[in-house]
């Protein structure tokens, strides 16, 4: 049996596949030429075109909203966390087609296999020749939104299936490895209750998720919002705002916002600071420069009750985050109010508490706000603001 001539189908909304032709109005909002300057604007254009739009179909969660899309144009995964009925589906799916992105959706059981994610190889014989050689059949991660429904109620080896296409953007099944077109965006949601018959995700697995977001219940107007437009008329339908070409453009300007080496120092001193003393600890004295140390009382607070903290992988997404976050809020540099806003979805899977927190009831929110209250500010970061012209117009 030959598995050399092998072939993958085109992917559903890959560039090269029918289904990813975008509309004419969406080719025409694409700025011409290489223009980073028009990019970060038509970033922050279609930000705004997206929350539009979404609001048609989703009443509040603002904040979720955001982190969304902030994880999108970061190249992230997201965990949802929320008790069933508040809408985490339909938010993902209308962001699939405010995007004009192939969605996909797999409802994790514990009878899932991993061949049912990635795909599975069958024989297939020429009626001609009688030869019979393998063929791949792509399972539904070939896509560019995944939604992972309640990804916890399924075993550890079919959730280990996801770690190779969110860490390397490709399967590999056979010893074949079959690549993932861009963009490539797991959505995984969990339900907080119900907690029999369910699989934790492990932590290595965790940490592959750029954010960890919590959907909480509705404030009392946005319920009354959501009775009386969801048991009234037909629902809006939604325009598609982002072509998958300008999507990959956009998330390439992205990783060229600036970072003054102080608010890197910030990121640093903040992941460093969930871990206990022991391993905060630095070998060599002369690597701890900008290291600022937790006050004594802090320090210890964090050494009582946190087994393991947040690792590199940390500091490399709370960056990321803050560049999109200071795009979409008009700044052309990041900032300690960046990082302060999105320490919590970042950090909150990544910190392992312990026995003396439950009791004392601390989670890993109320952790992480301890922290960013006991490290100093620091001075301000505009002078960053004076290199970003020079960086993104050369």
């Amino acid at each position: 049996m030959n598995r050399e001539n092998e072939d993958v189908p085109p992917q559903a909304g890959a560039p090269d596949s029918p289904s990813a032709e975008a509309p004419d109005s969406l080719k025409q909002a694409a700025p011409a030429g290489g223009d980073d300057l028009e990019l970060v604007r038509r970033l922050r254009a279609a930000y705004a075109e997206i929350r539009a739009e979404l609001a048609k179909v989703i009443v509040g969660q603002e904040a979720v909203l955001e982190q969304l899309l902030i994880a999108l144009f970061a190249r992230g995964h997201v965990i949802l966390e929320g008790v069933p009925g508040l809408a985490k589906t339909l938010m993902i799916s209308s962001l699939a087609r405010c995007l004009s992105l192939d969605f996909h959706r797999i409802q994790f059981t514990p009878d899932l296999m991993p061949s049912d994610i990635t795909g599975t190889e069958v024989i297939q014989e020429d009626r001609r020749t009688g030869n019979r050689s393998f063929r791949f059949l792509p399972g539904p991660v070939f896509t560019n939104v995944l939604l992972a429904d309640e990804i916890n109620r399924t075993p550890p080896k079919t959730q280990a299936a996801l770690l190779e296409a969110m860490q390397e953007a490709q399967v590999t099944v056979g010893g074949v490895r079959h690549p993932l077109n861009p963009p490539f965006f797991v959505l995984a949601t969990q339900n907080p209750i119900e907690q029999e018959g369910t699989y934790p995700l492990p932590e290595a697995q965790q940490d592959r998720f750029m954010f960890k977001v919590l959907v909480g219940y509705p404030p009392y107007a946005d319920e009354f919002a959501i009775a009386e437009r969801t048991t009234g008329g037909p629902q809006p339908e939604l325009k598609p705002v982002l072509a998958l070409e300008e999507i990959l453009r956009l998330q390439e300007i992205v990783r060229r916002v600036p970072v003054a080496p102080s608010v890197i120092h910030y990121a640093l001193n903040v992941v460093r600071s969930t871990r206990p003393s022991a391993a905060r600890r630095d070998e060599d004295a002369g690597q701890a420069a900008g290291r600022v140390a937790l006050p004594a009382a802090a320090a210890e607070l964090i050494d009582r009750m946190v087994t393991f903290g947040a690792g590199p992988r940390a500091v490399q997404f709370l960056l990321l985050g803050a560049k999109v976050r200071a795009l979409l809020n008009g700044r052309h540099h990041v900032s300690r109010e960046d990082l302060q806003a999105l320490a919590h979805p970042v950090l909150r899977h990544r910190i392992i508490t312990n026995y003396a927190a439950e009791a004392e009831g601390y989670d890993t929110d109320r952790i992480i706000e301890h922290i960013l209250e006991s490290l100093p500010a620091g001075r301000g970061d505009e002078s960053a603001n004076a290199q970003f012209r020079q960086v993104f117009t050369s």
